[in-house]
């Protein structure tokens, strides 16, 4: 078997196979996609390290991997405000996850229910960035005080 057949093989299994095989990048990271599980809504992108995958699938909470902070955390542990997941998915390749969660309180440290809380304008080829849904459930500069 060829070095091109064995590669069409490991992609055929990682895509069609029911095998559980994350594919971290250079890194080590996973992108995780966290969405809110009754309304749908896009909560928040964060990353996952391979002990952040671990940490989820075995407490049932969302744990994530800082890049600016280069650690690991569950969500919640600052904030109060937790994500307790529903359901897990992987992407096709294996290098993607998407959570839905029951959100407790805001998603996003700005105190937001979501992190996109801002709409793209692009009308008139003058690009702006306006806010919707962009209530504040919290101030950060309580709930983050150091």
């Amino acid at each position: 078997m060829s070095t091109a057949d064995i590669q069409d093989a490991e992609t055929k299994d990682r895509e069609e196979g029911l095998a559980f095989q994350p594919k971290f990048d250079a890194s080590g990271l996973l992108t995780c996609v966290a969405t809110d599980a009754v309304t749908g809504d896009v909560l928040m992108v964060a990353h996952m390290n391979d002990e952040a995958l671990r940490k989820t699938i075995a407490s049932g909470e969302a744990w994530y991997y800082s890049r600016s902070r280069q650690a690991l955390w569950r969500k919640g542990e600052s904030s109060g405000h937790t994500q307790r997941v529903i359901e897990m998915r992987m992407d096709c390749d294996q290098d993607a996850i998407w959570i839905r969660v029951e959100q407790h309180g805001a998603a996003c440290h700005t105190g937001r229910h979501s992190c996109f809380y801002r709409k793209i304008d692009g009308a008139g080829g003058d690009t702006r960035l306006s806010f919707v849904d962009a209530d504040r459930h919290f101030d950060p500069a309580d709930v983050y005080r150091k």
